[in-house]
């Protein structure tokens, strides 16, 4: 069994919201997941509400093998860099 961390889109059309799953390879694209590990809205303004990840957990399936699709990796990685506030000072 190959597991993966990616996105699955949900949300009405025009409206995407994405979760973070852990899921086998062979399932397609809608298939159930193994665990839903947070969920990512690109709509959102604030770059630090766009990703939500329940860290724990993802770094639990990745000390288990699975591997983050490279989509994921760069929002994991961008959310890492994001500025804790993003407001402009005066």
């Amino acid at each position: 069994m190959s597991v993966v961390i990616r996105l699955q889109r949900t949300g009405k059309p025009k409206q995407a919201h994405f979760r973070l799953v852990a899921i086998e390879r062979s399932r397609g694209s809608t298939g159930k997941p193994l665990e839903v590990l947070g969920s990512y809205d690109p709509r959102v303004e604030s770059a630090g509400r766009k990703l939500q990840l329940r860290r724990e957990r993802y770094e639990a399936w990745l000390k288990n093998g699975a591997r983050p699709s490279q989509t994921v990796a760069s929002l994991i990685r961008a959310g890492q860099k994001a500025p804790a506030s993003t407001e402009k000072k005066p």
